[in-house]
């Protein structure tokens, strides 16, 4: 096509440089006035520099580069939009987009069976919300293949005033399914050439991509929910029944203290029980800690002493929510030696870009033979199951580099470090 235009181009240009020049040639020789000589010269100088032009403009190069730009801008733009999947107000927005940056009159957005978007000539009554009316439109998702629409029965728009004369229709896919259609109306099938057809096709595949990497994105957030749910009803039974029985003691030495954790521990379990945040803010974290604390301390005593290092200015930073007291009960769980006290740090501090939550004691160790193993799939009984939950869930809503790291000496200690480093652009 491009080059059938170049053709066609070169041919005007040659006429005209030869009518020209023989009015050129014959007011040198005296044979016309010498305001027609001007007028011959300065149209000689004016279609070379027209053919330089044109040639310019219609190198294939040139129009690839120019139909790559298109196609980015409206990607890059749609971004944003797209990642929340497809839905009408997703699919108005792209198709606003599309058509500020291409040559369409009109852009549609469908699904398998509903417009979802409609912006351009014609909106006064291609209304988004209904059916899809286009025969072509139904083929090329049943087909799987674009369409060419060349005619106004092609589009099959009922209206018998309505300005589009042709379209181009390609299918959208998620994981190699066609979810909807892709759609470029036009007021004249002249425009229906290869540029327009490749350029519609290679956003409709953008598009799609964007598409799949919203559905990766629920997915992730919906695996994200699971595990919360999974960590909320994995209560310890004998973190259960250890505090009950303390209370129950505490009834007889110390009703006042007994009654403070009673409550302490209603409130405690509620919010185990009915947390729905995703993210929540680091001190609501912190605090759910502290209060585990306070029945562990009523339990051990002095054999437990927890200081906490947080650095200022991140009380409201949004992290997972649970991530913090697993790692503290983990503490008391496995570290907890009969013979010598348990000290906890809890450190929160900013670390390249994000935060880092760690958690060290100076307690039993965990052997080198286990120290590899401790986040593997299947590995361990309840608090290794919560601790592998947590690293799973920090990595779900954080970028690379997030996650859980465990470092032991049997004998020494523990630290177990929690990075929570954003994802680009996040």
């Amino acid at each position: 096509m491009q080059s059938r235009r170049a053709i066609v181009i070169d041919a005007a240009l040659f006429l005209a440089t030869s009518a020209i020049g023989v009015v050129a040639v014959a007011s040198v020789l005296g044979g016309v006035s010498r305001p027609v000589s001007i007028v011959a010269v300065g149209g000689l100088i004016l279609i070379a520099v027209g053919s330089v032009v044109a040639r310019v403009l219609t190198r294939p190069d040139h129009i690839r580069a120019m139909q790559s730009h298109q196609i980015l801008e409206i990607a890059s733009r749609s971004l944003a939009y797209m990642r929340r999947g497809l839905d009408p107000e997703t699919a108005q927005a792209v198709c606003r987009l599309a058509l500020e940056e291409s040559d369409a009159a009109a852009v549609a957005i469908t699904d398998r069976d509903t417009v979802l978007g409609f912006a351009g000539i014609g909106e006064d009554h291609h209304h988004p919300g209904g059916p899809i009316m286009t025969k072509a439109t139904r083929e090329a998702i049943e087909a799987d293949e674009h369409r060419i629409l060349a005619t106004r029965e092609d589009i099959g728009c009922p209206v018998k005033g309505c300005y589009l004369r042709a379209a181009i229709v390609v299918p959208l896919h998620v994981r190699g399914e066609v979810v909807g259609t892709l759609k470029f109306y036009y007021t004249t099938p002249r425009l229906l050439n290869e540029t327009q057809v490749t350029m519609v096709e290679g956003l409709a595949r953008l598009l799609s991509t964007q598409l799949e990497l919203s559905e990766l994105e629920r997915q992730t957030e919906l695996a994200c929910r699971m595990e919360l749910k999974a960590l909320q009803a994995q209560i310890n039974p004998h973190f259960l029944f250890n505090t009950i029985n303390t209370i129950a003691a505490l009834i007889r030495t110390d009703p006042a203290q007994a009654r403070e954790l009673l409550r302490e521990f209603a409130r405690f379990y509620r919010r185990t029980l009915e947390e729905n945040e995703d993210l929540v803010p680091l001190e609501r974290e912190l605090e759910y800690a502290r209060s585990y604390m306070r029945f562990e301390k009523a339990r051990f005593g002095d054999r437990i002493r927890i200081v906490e290092e947080v650095e200022e200015g991140l009380d409201e930073v949004l992290v997972p929510a649970f991530i913090v007291q697993p790692l503290v009960e983990n503490c008391v769980q496995h570290a907890l030696m009969p013979d010598r006290p348990l000290t906890i740090v809890l450190r929160v501090r900013r670390d390249d870009g994000g935060i880092a939550i760690s958690v060290q004691d100076d307690g039993a160790g965990i052997p080198a033979s286990e120290l590899s193993r401790v986040l593997e799939s299947g590995v361990g009984r309840g608090l290794g199951i919560a601790l592998k939950n947590v690293h799973d869930r920090v990595r779900g809503h954080f970028g690379p580099g997030s996650g859980l790291t465990i470092e032991s000496r049997e004998g020494v200690g523990t630290t177990v470090t929690a990075r929570l480093v954003p994802r680009s652009g996040g």
